[in-house]
């Protein structure tokens, strides 16, 4: 999915298009995470007026709009 695209949606849904949503959107799209943690700190060390907060926000809002899943993981130990 393009950025646009994802936008696009979240305009849809009603949802404002701010500088720090579209950087958020626009390192989800070009990284693979393993956990919101590992989002947090690329986000923020991009831009380190972006909170944890608002990246959790967001991710439930690209949930809500079905552009992402966020899955649970248990690892077992050897």
């Amino acid at each position: 999915m393009k950025s646009s695209e994802v936008i696009e949606r979240l305009r849809k849904n009603g949802c404002r298009v701010t500088r720090q949503r579209r950087l958020i959107v626009d390192i989800i799209l070009k990284n693979d995470y393993t956990s919101c943690k590992d989002l947090y700190y690329q986000v923020a060390s991009e831009d380190d007026s972006i909170g944890v907060a608002t990246v959790y926000r967001m991710i439930r809002q690209l949930e809500d709009i079905g552009v992402l899943r966020r899955i649970e993981r248990i690892e077992l130990m050897e």
